[in-house]
């Protein structure tokens, strides 16, 4: 274990609106579907979204091959800007690399690019071991993204108990 940290730097186009990309990450039932890794879920129960300032980001990962596999997110937001960003951090706590109470910061960026959306991702500072993990695990994550934006709203999974009818990011 090294002492050196780093940024996660990201940038991603989305075709679809930045009013749909905020939605997927500010909307429950929508980050439940898409956010973490492809080997975890986040099961829905587990989501609680206050996006303003001072607001929280909270949510479960669970390990797909191991449910004893969870990891927790409990962030806080420090600015928002409704369609365009979600700035917020982290204090660790038994964080492999970094020492505890280190404010682990995540900006989303979310830019109008032609008819689609160009995200502009940094989180940090992630421990030298850990860069490749939170890179391959944000990239999955936004892959997933992708798809749940590309997919008509009639055709997704609804959560049980809800109306199918409901108009979703990619309506």
């Amino acid at each position: 274990m090294t002492d050196t940290t780093y940024e996660v730097n990201i940038s991603r186009y989305f075709d679809a609106p930045p009013e749909l990309v905020y939605r997927a990450f500010t909307d429950p039932e929508q980050l439940s579907q898409w956010i973490g890794p492809l080997m975890f879920t986040v099961p829905l129960d587990t989501v609680s979204i206050d996006p303003s300032v001072g607001g929280h980001w909270r949510m479960t990962m669970v390990g797909k091959d191991n449910p004893e596999w969870r990891e927790t997110v409990d962030a806080t937001f420090t600015e928002v800007i409704e369609n365009r960003l979600l700035v917020g951090y982290e204090t660790t706590q038994g964080f492999p690399g970094l020492a505890d109470g280190t404010r682990m910061t995540l900006s989303i960026e979310l830019i109008p690019e032609g008819e689609g959306t160009r995200l502009e991702l940094t989180q940090g500072p992630v421990p030298e071991e850990m860069q490749e993990n939170a890179t391959v695990g944000w990239t999955q994550a936004l892959y997933k993204l992708d798809a749940l934006l590309a997919t008509p709203a009639h055709l997704r999974n609804s959560p049980p108990n809800q109306d199918s009818t409901t108009e979703g990011p990619a309506s």
